[in-house]
């Protein structure tokens, strides 16, 4: 899913469409442009698809993957894709409405099988808003529009891969030595200390399908086998990347909903708070106060320039404030775990703060048209906010 669409003055592509027989040409080959970037990406998540259903690879191991298991992959690119499409459409559809210079989706081919580790096929795809959104209306507008429409087919999607969940039989498919175990093999194939794996989290309503939805719970997948059905894969898939854009902060699809619905001054205030917390929560547990000495101090350092690096360019014109946010923000992971030595955060996190700090913004850029939103539009933002407490996972994806 898109986490930038471009709604940033400084990142506009002001589009030129010349006159006459020039046009025509330029047009057709954005249309064909589009068109081999969703087919290489229909091909690379096919490619992933299968890869995660199996557990096997088409390059890497003594058993490779063929037509047959490619053909089968497309039951994760085909939902999955489905759901990413809608989310940049529903974006698209909504700056046509208001009559915005807008580019049809680029989607983003991204197949890492070669490197003989996990992919999905893509790094997402994205819109270009080829001129300035000039009303609050419309920022919220464009802005709401994709997470809710990917949202929609998303549920739809689980409730589907929830209600028809196969037999036993298919993860004995996949691995044939759970069949010893039966039922209970996720108590007893994970306890070597060796194995590595990737296990996706959850939810709230992942947690609302497993235990309101699925008739035999028996059947649930395993965290670390939940790759392997595609349709819940998919699924997971698409509530984390609207997730991921529903965060609302700065210039993300949530930043503009939370922009339209408290405006630009209290944006900045409570923008600033969520990133602030969202950094913190993302550093907790990597360093603890009794462990620090020393040797450890050539590891905080960089830590610590992290997190000035995060700050930097919110506020390039007093490096002062950013050196005390970031020794704030580090002193207070160190006394939470002194106090709570349980507590952990997920580093993962750290990652897209880095990028949300430096590339797609903390602050929202003020509209030329500052207007309050109507009583429908204000119940539909709050709506899509509690859809991002519902859809996101506080540990994403689990490593072992």
């Amino acid at each position: 899913m898109s986490a930038s669409n471009d709604f940033n003055d400084n990142n506009k592509e002001h589009s030129h469409f010349d006159n006459g027989d020039n046009q025509h040409p330029k047009q057709k080959n954005r249309y064909i442009l589009h068109l081999i970037l969703f087919l290489m990406t229909l091909v690379c998540t096919t490619l992933a698809g299968a890869e995660a259903m199996t557990g096997r690879s088409f390059i890497y191991g003594e058993k490779l993957l063929g037509w047959k298991e490619f053909w089968q992959g497309l039951y994760f690119s085909l939902p999955f894709l489905g759901i990413l499409t809608a989310h940049e459409f529903g974006h698209y559809f909504t700056a046509k409405w208001y009559k915005i210079k807008v580019s049809l989706p680029f989607f983003i081919p991204a197949w890492f099988g070669f490197l003989q580790t996990l992919s999905i096929g893509t790094m997402g795809a994205f819109i270009q808003i080829r001129e300035k959104l000039k009303s609050t209306k419309e920022i919220f507008d464009v802005g709401i529009a994709g997470p809710l429409a990917g949202f929609v087919f998303a549920i739809i999607l689980l409730w589907y891969g929830f209600t028809h969940l196969p037999p036993i039989e298919y993860i004995y498919q996949i691995h044939p030595e759970y069949k010893q175990w039966g039922f209970r093999y996720a108590d007893n194939a994970y306890k070597d200390a060796n194995m590595f794996g990737i296990g996706l989290g959850t939810n709230l309503i992942f947690e609302f399908f497993k235990n309101y939805v699925v008739e035999d719970p028996h059947l649930i997948p395993h965290p670390f086998e939940m790759m392997h059905y595609p349709f819940l894969f998919a699924g997971y898939l698409s509530l984390f990347f609207t997730a991921l854009n529903l965060i609302p902060i700065g210039q993300l699809d949530g930043g503009h909903i939370l922009y339209g619905l408290i405006g630009y001054k209290k944006h900045r205030i409570v923008s600033l708070g969520l990133f602030i917390t969202f950094v913190f929560y993302a550093g907790l547990g990597i360093f603890r106060l009794t462990d620090i000495n020393t040797e450890t101090i050539w590891y905080v350092l960089p830590y610590l320039g992290l997190l000035y690096l995060m700050f930097y360019r919110a506020f390039d014109d007093n490096r002062l404030t950013v050196i005390l946010i970031a020794l704030s923000i580090f002193v207070g992971q160190l006394l939470i775990n002194y106090v709570f030595p349980q507590v952990q955060g997920y580093s993962g996190w750290l990652a897209f703060g880095f990028i949300l700090g430096n590339f797609l913004g903390i602050f929202h850029p003020p509209a030329e048209i500052e207007q309050p939103l109507d009583t429908k539009r204000k119940i539909l933002g709050w709506v899509s906010l509690l859809i991002f407490l519902l859809s996101f996972s506080p540990e994403p994806f689990i490593v072992k």
